[in-house]
């Protein structure tokens, strides 16, 4: 009776206890639910968004995403999401990774508000997310490293071919396999387009993809990568929301993108990532790496001591362009020296030779940073760099003839991207009979100030690289040092160690010695 009792208690204890762990399981379930869901409102309703008084933008790390500067963030999607969040009137929230698998999770847990990452609208993608309006165009290239042999269609490809895990890549390519079985490929969840480019230059993989943009950005450090053939029709990239958005979100999307178009932001924006980089040439970049190399260092600490406020690397590419870093270069027009100074210029930067290296800096320097002052404050940057460029190049009055063109035009004088499509029309004697200073070759300001941004950029690019490579090899011996220090200490230690054993031992023989005499 008393066992039965016993176990009759135990077994409604059991049960009270089973039930409450069920119930506990059960709130527990449910508040993670009702988390959960609450997450993915928030992170889909833009009346949340606005309440809360921020917005988290997935991306991935990248030159045409986001990326980190001396100066802070930059890219063309960080830049973009900044001016949406603006608009909002929110705080922009930026939640970069490296993995395109991972960026769809974060969006699909609500991690994120939305995606803007560069990424195409592809079919399977419409079965799973939202689009906004479409605001660029690309195509996907294969390529492959300069002087192997280059496949101009599917057939030809012999080697390994890489693309980035989660990627349209890997759409296209299931696409192209139904009509050439022969198609295989590797897909990686460790390494970025940038690395596989890498990879491809090192000859561990024959052959990747990669993205129109992306490409004209690398292109300008890794010259030596050539394209194949384009593996599919252009097409258009879009900001992602996720499937369960509401429609407020992606309404306020529709607005801002028709914004952005109509007045011009959208246009300023791709001409500052990549209105300087549509062409390519593989001699000319391959030419300027060799003169950072070989020759700049020559140069170097004067380009710094005279740039003062001016980034030095912009005074280096600006001499470049005008003399490729050549002190005695003559042009047929008179100009002469590393800035290739004119005479008046020379006289009134007070300048006595054109040809002593460090006046023509000097004078180039100060020269440049006039044409920057009398611009207009108005005129934000970089578009005023890009305008005292220009000015530098064709004269500040022919620049504002092109600026006056702009304007009776209905466009916006203040934007380079605007000013640079007019600056041409100088040389057609319809437009430049109606100005202040007539004819002038108006295309070559254009070229001019995108050459020197093309420098600038890789200039920068290659010295930020060496000032990493210098951290890392400085890191490397303070550790070699501070290794060699320990070996030091040890040996020190272990030979003192030894000398007082050998002590020890020798007094304890003469103690055994001198009993034994005893």
């Amino acid at each position: 009776m008393t066992k039965y009792l016993s176990f009759s208690i135990k077994t409604k204890l059991t049960s009270k206890l089973v039930t409450k762990f069920t119930s506990l399981l059960l709130v527990i379930f449910t508040t993670v639910l009702l988390s959960a869901c609450d997450k993915e409102n928030d992170s889909s309703s833009l009346s949340r968004i606005l309440a809360r008084g921020y917005i988290n933008v997935g991306t991935i790390f990248g030159p045409t995403n986001y990326y980190t500067t001396a100066n802070g963030f930059a890219g063309f999607e960080y830049e973009l999401a900044k001016q949406y969040a603006d608009s909002l009137n929110v705080e922009l929230r930026i939640v970069p990774t490296y993995s395109l698998d991972e960026l769809f999770i974060k969006l699909n847990t609500g991690e994120v508000d939305l995606l803007a990452s560069g990424l195409s609208i592809t079919d399977k993608r419409l079965q799973r997310f939202r689009f906004a309006p479409s605001y660029e165009t690309i195509s996907q290239k294969l390529v492959f490293k300069q002087g192997n042999v280059r496949p101009r269609k599917v057939a030809d490809l012999t080697g390994t071919l890489m693309v980035t895990s989660g990627s349209s890549y890997v759409e296209n390519l299931e696409k192209l396999k139904q009509t050439n079985s022969e198609l295989a490929w590797q897909e990686s969840t460790e390494f970025d387009s940038e690395e596989l480019l890498r990879k491809v230059l090192s000859g561990e993989i024959d052959y990747t993809i990669i993205d129109s943009n992306n490409l004209a950005i690398n292109r300008r450090y890794y010259p030596e990568i050539s394209i194949g053939f384009s593996i599919n029709e252009p097409e258009p990239l879009a900001w992602m929301v996720s499937e369960n958005s509401h429609d407020d979100i992606l309404a306020s999307l529709v607005e801002f993108f028709g914004t952005v178009h109509h007045d011009g932001t959208l246009l300023a924006l791709d001409d500052k990532y990549y209105g300087h980089i549509e062409q390519f040439n593989y001699v000319e970049t391959r030419t300027f790496i060799k003169a950072v190399a070989g020759t700049l260092p020559e140069y170097q600490p004067l380009f710094e001591k005279y740039a003062q406020e001016l980034d030095w690397r912009l005074l280096a590419a600006i001499s470049y362009q005008e003399s490729h870093w050549n002190p005695t270069a003559r042009s047929y027009t008179g100009v002469r020296g590393m800035m290739m100074l004119t005479l008046a210029t020379a006289k009134q930067m007070g300048i006595k030779s054109r040809l002593d290296t460090e006046q023509s800096i000097q004078g180039g320097a100060k020269y440049f940073k006039r044409m920057i002052a009398m611009m207009p404050d108005r005129i934000p940057t970089p578009d005023r760099i890009w305008f005292a460029l220009a000015s530098y190049n064709i004269g500040f009055g022919h620049l504002n003839d092109a600026r006056i063109i702009t304007q009776r035009q209905g466009g916006d004088p203040d934007r380079w991207v605007e000013v640079k499509s007019r600056l041409p029309l100088l040389q057609q004697k319809k437009y430049y009979k109606n100005t202040k200073h007539g004819y002038a070759r108006g295309e070559e300001p254009v070229q001019y100030v995108d050459n020197i941004r093309r420098y600038y950029d890789t200039l920068s690019w290659l010295d930020e690289k060496a000032k990493e490579q210098a951290i890392a090899l400085q890191l490397a011996q303070e550790k070699s040092q501070a290794l060699l220090l320990n070996d030091i200490v040890n040996d020190s230690v272990n030979e003192s160690t030894s000398e007082e054993n050998a002590t020890e031992s020798i007094l304890k023989e003469e103690e055994v010695t001198a009993e034994t005499a005893q």
